[in-house]
């Protein structure tokens, strides 16, 4: 029987995470700047936030930058990947993790037009731009690691009217997720998906919901993120949940 091929180290490689300032993001960034990975921090607005990020990436040993752009428009979120794939030493772009995503709780009659469209763009649009952008660089390396932030119980067709723009936008980040992967399967570049739940930095804590009985941490959602970072390619087009069993 053949032996399956080893994954390549990440160590070396570029890994862009979108919504790096702080936060969750941040997290995931300095998480893999400690695999090794040379980072690109993304921001939209907090400058110095970012550059926290970055302070706290180089201290394990690598470069970073940081990268600003509204990745709600198309065309600056493809050319944010671009400047991230050229703005560090090694091969070039090896890891995404699109982490950005505005969150708005609002009775469906009363989300106004503006609402849905920052909903979608900064979920779904976002994530296919870059995604997209990736997925050329990455074919062209024969290696990628990409991660895309959905949300637990979104794969379910369950009505969420407060939440209705936001449900919709991360339904879509996993049926992108899986058909990316389809699209990528054999050619070195893995897409799949994390989805939290309730989690310590969630702005609503519905805890007596959540049959695990607490919150997750952030460290738990950024371990789900490096599972894949550093799994085989073979493992590909999957939704992993970090949720407590909430939303089943």
């Amino acid at each position: 029987m053949t032996a399956p091929p080893v994954p390549p180290d990440v160590a070396g490689r570029t890994a862009l995470v979108t919504g790096a300032a702080r936060g969750i993001g941040r997290a995931l960034a300095v998480a893999l700047a400690r695999e090794g990975c040379h980072v690109a921090v993304h921001y939209r607005s907090s400058e110095a936030d970012a550059h926290e990020t970055a302070r706290q990436c180089r201290e394990a040993g690598v470069q970073a930058v940081i990268l600003q752009a509204d990745v709600t428009d198309p065309a600056r979120a493809r050319r944010l990947v671009q400047d991230a794939h050229a703005a560090l030493p090694g091969p070039g772009l090896g890891v995404l993790v699109n982490n950005v995503g505005n969150y708005v709780n609002r009775p469906l009659l009363d989300t106004t037009d503006a609402e849905w469209a920052d909903m979608l763009g900064s979920n779904l649009t976002s994530t296919f731009a870059t995604c997209q952008e990736a997925a050329r660089l990455m074919q062209h390396l024969g290696y990628g690691r990409i991660v895309n932030l959905g949300y637990a119980g979104a794969r379910n067709v369950l009505a969420r009217p407060g939440i209705v723009p936001y449900v919709i936008a991360k339904a879509g980040v996993l049926h992108l997720t899986r058909s990316l992967a389809v699209v990528l399967a054999g050619s070195g570049v893995s897409v799949n998906a994390v989805s939290p739940g309730v989690i310590e930095t969630s702005v609503s804590q519905p805890l007596r919901d959540i049959p695990a009985g607490r919150l997750g941490t952030v460290q738990e959602l950024v371990d789900a993120a490096l599972s894949f970072v550093r799994a085989s390619d073979y493992l590909t087009g999957q939704e992993l949940e970090v949720a407590g069993g909430w939303n089943l």
